[in-house]
């Protein structure tokens, strides 16, 4: 097949992916980072017990970890973006290589405490996207009946996210007869499940944290970057002719734009 058989395609932008495009620079050798976000601010919070068991199993593998605690943190909106727990989380968010979620279930599904936490998140800010090409694992906790409404729930917002979420989940029922009085999670199927997803999330993130840029990078985004720069051009050689062919227009423009009427 040649490009005539693809009229609709820019071939100065396509990009064929191969094998040595997706080879691991030689320097790729420091601790995978781990971000680890839970969604209760309750005392005897189950889901920051099951951050916190994740997080050892992750740092016996070799991870560098980090926990975000959820307290203090605003409502979404209430204040500005520069407030410190708002910028706190947004820099782990961009530190961290893959992330664990952990959200109780709340009326089926995550809790407002930990979708605050994900709203907070830009998609992007400026040219860098805090959480586009980072693997995800995500977990919930039930006081029921085991249910996977929350994985599936967080597994959309890691989509649309732009994560790399990975197959494996847990989902643990009855999560007050899994940890015993000093907060450590009891021997179990449950548990095991969880040793399993964070054995798949390091994985997971050392094949991806290194090759996430080319990864993520997009035939519809380069398209739009390429016809985005001839237009700069094509403004740049109008603006240098403006002050010959109408030099009074310039001033008008910018008393407009003061004004907040244009």
């Amino acid at each position: 097949m040649t490009m005539q058989d693809l009229p609709h395609i820019a071939a100065d932008v396509l990009d064929t992916p191969t094998l040595a495009k997706l080879a691991l620079p030689a320097d790729s050798s420091h601790p995978p980072r781990i971000l680890l976000l839970y969604g209760s601010l309750r005392p005897q919070s189950f889901s920051r017990k099951l951050a916190l068991e994740a997080e050892r199993i992750l740092r016996q593998f070799g991870a560098e970890t980090r926990v975000f605690d959820p307290h203090e943190l605003p409502i979404l909106d209430s204040v500005p973006a520069n407030h410190p727990k708002v910028q706190e989380l947004r820099a782990l968010s961009l530190w961290s290589e893959g992330q664990v979620w952990v959200s109780p279930e709340r009326h089926g599904s995550v809790t407002g405490v930990f979708k605050n936490q994900i709203d907070w998140l830009p998609l992007e800010d400026g040219s860098v996207r805090p959480t586009q090409g980072r693997t995800l694992a995500v977990m919930q906790v039930s006081g029921g009946s085991q249910s996977f409404n929350v994985v599936n729930a967080l597994r959309v917002l890691g989509r649309w996210m732009r994560m790399v979420t990975i197959p494996n989940q847990s989902s643990v029922a009855k999560a007050w007869q899994e940890f015993d009085d000093t907060g450590r999670m009891k021997p179990s199927p449950f548990y095991d499940r969880v040793v399993d997803v964070m054995e798949e999330l390091f994985k997971f993130t050392l094949m991806v944290r290194d090759r996430s840029d080319y990864l993520t990078d997009r035939y519809s985004e380069r398209k739009g970057a390429a016809k985005a720069r001839a237009l700069s051009v094509a403004a740049g050689v109008v603006e240098v002719a403006k002050p010959q062919l109408a030099p009074a227009i310039q001033p008008a423009k910018a008393s407009c734009c003061a004004s907040g009427t244009c």
